[in-house]
């Protein structure tokens, strides 16, 4: 069973440990909490020390004062690390938490033995088109600032994440994400994001990286994938097939298998 670990300082930030073995951090989107990686977690705890998050402002983790930088969550990451003890990790992170990965490795790289960057986009303006650009704030930002709630929101946001033939049981996961996220946390992250540019930083990373994309990500489909594949020096693509935004969530049999499989490949990397 899970332990629940509180790290300390402004703010203090929740996570989820489990299992023996190398550490292996994940780190969910922007409209998620620790709790989307259950499927995850529950099948490499056997042989990994498996560790999620929820961000500054998400879940059990307390909110902040004043605006957010984006470099903040590196900074959570960080001494989330020093309070368990992980000197270096396997790292996880799909959307906002990939993005969160990407700026953390240039200040941070001893603390990388490996990165797996999840449907995710490297740079705002550059990686989204501009209708792309648009649709994520729409969807995301704007009704809530005209005064919608998650209630609200939700129905549409969830269609947008998820591939035409999603389980109802993951749209119902998904679904009760979403209403779980308090509005000025998420407000203040998707201001940050629209600022986020990682292109100057990938060519940069070294490590082994694992790129997984939904084939029906709609957000940030595998093509994303395909220019970071060329990007970085050190890299492989899975696409899932039947995924879309959330493909951990939608494909998590698949997912978990790229996932330990590219893990135990590396596994001479690894400190405990």
């Amino acid at each position: 069973m899970a332990d629940i670990s509180w790290i300390e300082g402004t703010p203090r930030i929740a996570c989820e440990v489990s299992g023996t073995g190398p550490p292996v951090v994940f780190l969910h989107g922007v409209g998620g909490n620790r709790r989307n990686w259950a499927y995850q977690t529950a099948q490499l705890s056997d042989t990994y020390t498996t560790v999620a998050w929820d961000a500054r402002g998400y879940g059990d983790s307390d909110d902040y004062e004043g605006d957010l930088e984006f470099s903040q969550f590196g900074d959570d990451l960080a001494r989330m690390l020093d309070h368990l003890g992980i000197d270096s990790a396997h790292l996880v992170g799909l959307s906002m938490g990939a993005r969160v990965l990407m700026d953390f490795f240039p200040r941070n790289r001893d603390r990388v033995v490996t990165l797996t960057l999840c449907d995710c986009f490297y740079a705002y303006q550059t990686a989204l088109t501009p209708e792309k650009q648009r649709e994520y704030v729409e969807f995301r930002e704007r009704p809530l600032l005209e005064g919608r709630t998650f209630a609200d929101l939700a129905p549409a946001l969830v269609q947008s994440l998820v591939s035409p033939r999603c389980s109802d049981s993951v749209r119902a996961e998904l679904h009760d994400s979403i209403l779980a996220l308090r509005a000025d946390s998420y407000l203040k992250t998707i201001k940050a994001s629209v600022t986020y540019d990682a292109s100057y930083n990938l060519a940069d990373i070294d490590v082994p990286v694992q790129l997984i994309f939904g084939a029906e990500d709609a957000l940030t489909p595998p093509s994303i994938g395909e220019e970071m594949l060329g990007m970085l020096s050190n890299a492989r693509l899975a696409v899932l097939d039947g995924a879309g935004h959330l493909s951990n969530l939608e494909r998590p049999t698949e997912f978990n298998t790229v996932l330990r499989g590219f893990l135990d490949d590396h596994a001479d990397l690894s400190t405990t």
